[in-house]
């Protein structure tokens, strides 16, 4: 999907200050789609945090309680970004808060939009979202689902706000779990291959930063490869690989420790435990 570059006009209210949080701000605002003046940030406590975010984004803060229900009863679209652990509280005192047109957009892991509903209680609209950290380079992958009092409005900012950051997918709800198994946390995965590539490397006499220039570029080139000429992984993958040569030869000896099924596996346990883990939120909330 092409990167959607219109400007949002509407305030934004970052409830939680975290990694993710911090990625989708620094994307927004360095492709413009946001002004920093109309980004708030909320915590409970960490003042020094948000000083930080204040100083590398131009953006506004507040961990004042007595402040912080009037900006978010002023917010038309309020990002829910703090921990699992706080949402229970954090989303029941905010919905007496609301209005019917208030806009919120979740990135906790685990937290249903019934569930979000619930706790606010009332039938807001909402979009669940499943970004990953790549979002702050402009290279994000996010899975969204909406709740069915979505405006045609609201799913345009909500498509603006990670189509600025990356790629986006729209899902049924059900199907986020498995998108957190590929996207969501998949970085991390391709992240421990670069890390064994240079371990390879350095065990054999090159260099840290040899390593690390070559792992970086080779699995960059890999992946605009399939990006620029449409081919499958499969097929490129043939092209590099001769009959008899050195790659078959490493191929097969991925193919010993079973790779292409444990990433598979891997992948699903991912989902599994994001399943897990909203069971036990949903239990811990009721």
């Amino acid at each position: 999907m092409s990167q959607q570059q219109a400007m949002i006009t509407e305030a934004i209210t970052f409830y939680g200050a975290g990694a993710m949080a911090e990625a989708i701000v620094k994307g927004l605002i360095s492709k413009s789609v946001v002004q920093p003046g109309d980004i708030t940030m909320l915590n409970r406590s960490n003042s020094r945090r948000l000083e930080e975010l204040q100083r590398l984004y131009g953006v506004k803060i507040s961990n004042d309680a007595d402040v912080q229900p009037d900006i978010l009863q002023n917010s038309p679209v309020i990002v829910l970004a703090m921990k699992p652990k706080d949402a229970a509280e954090a989303l029941r005192n905010l919905g007496p808060l609301l209005s019917d047109e208030t806009l919120i957009v979740s990135v906790i892991a685990g937290l249903t939009i019934r569930t979000i509903q619930d706790l606010l209680g009332r039938k807001q609209p909402i979009a669940r979202t499943m970004p990953n950290t790549s979002s702050s380079i402009g290279l994000g992958a996010t899975g969204i689902a909406y709740s069915k009092e979505m405006s045609d409005r609201q799913r345009q900012i909500v498509m603006t706000l990670f189509g600025a950051v990356g790629t986006v997918t729209n899902v049924e709800e059900e199907k986020l779990e498995i998108l957190t198994g590929i996207s969501g946390s998949g970085p991390a995965y391709i992240y421990y291959m670069m890390e064994a590539m240079m371990a390879a490397g350095i065990r054999s006499g090159l260099s840290p930063q040899q390593c690390r220039e070559l792992t970086v570029q080779t699995v960059l080139g890999a992946a605009r490869m399939v990006q620029l000429t449409g081919e499958e992984p499969s097929a490129l993958r043939a092209k590099v690989t001769s009959p008899n040569g050195s790659t078959q030869a490493a191929i097969e000896t991925l193919d010993k420790g079973d790779f292409f099924e444990t990433v598979i596996a891997a992948v699903a346990r991912c989902a599994e435990r994001s399943k897990e883990m909203g069971a036990a939120l949903k239990e811990g909330i009721y």
